[in-house]
């Protein structure tokens, strides 16, 4: 297991940016790809990002692809976010997450891979 903290978050104008990064303990952060979630108020909780354990494999979400980039620092078991061109459908809490199995699927992406979760971070896009 992994534990995980989010932080970055906030209030942004659309068109804006914001980084997100996702702090992980433990000494095998780097056995895990890693992934980004968000849900909105009334929504089922959506794939975002993901990477591979290390770092070479990365899928988006169609919504976000281009103007989102996932990253990690294996040396800081951190996992960022880069958010850029935000728009207010992008308004929702994100969630970092661990993949459920050290070196398992270099990108998963479906919310029942994971096994460790985030305590999440509101990004709110006003327009």
């Amino acid at each position: 297991q992994v534990q995980l903290v989010e932080s970055g978050g906030g209030l942004v104008q659309a068109g804006g940016s914001l980084r997100l990064s996702c702090a992980a303990s433990g000494r095998t952060f780097s056995r895990y790809a890693m992934g980004w979630f968000r849900q909105a108020p009334g929504k089922e909780r959506e794939f975002v990002a993901g990477i591979s354990w290390s770092g070479g494999n990365r899928n988006y979400a169609d919504s976000v692809k281009g103007r989102f980039t996932i990253s990690r620092d294996n040396a800081k078991n951190t996992v960022y976010l880069q958010l850029n061109s935000l728009k207010p459908e992008d308004t929702a809490v994100y969630y970092c997450a661990a993949d459920g199995l050290q070196y398992g699927t270099p990108t998963p992406k479906f919310v029942a891979d994971f096994g460790s979760w985030g305590q999440g971070t509101q990004v709110t896009v006003s327009s």
